[in-house]
């Protein structure tokens, strides 16, 4: 098994829309969803999608997401 390989996807909130956003270049991928469980569902579909193409060096099953979610404090504690 190969050495796992982490992929940090960035999100945050947009109170506007009403939506978690989240990218991650190093995959590539973006998408945005009402949770940031469909935000990470969303991505992980991508990344089986995208990742033969850019990283056809790793392996699927060592390859893991990790979300790091930026909100606004004081928006989020009104």
């Amino acid at each position: 098994m190969q050495r796992p390989t982490i992929f940090t996807i960035t999100t945050v909130w947009d109170a506007e829309a009403g939506v978690w956003a989240g990218h991650c270049d190093d995959l590539p991928a973006a998408a945005s969803a009402a949770s940031l469980d469909s935000l990470l569902a969303d991505i992980s579909a991508m990344a089986s999608d995208v990742l033969p193409d850019n990283h056809p060096d790793l392996d699927p099953g060592s390859v893991f997401l990790q979300l790091t979610a930026l909100s606004d404090a004081v928006a989020s504690a009104a």
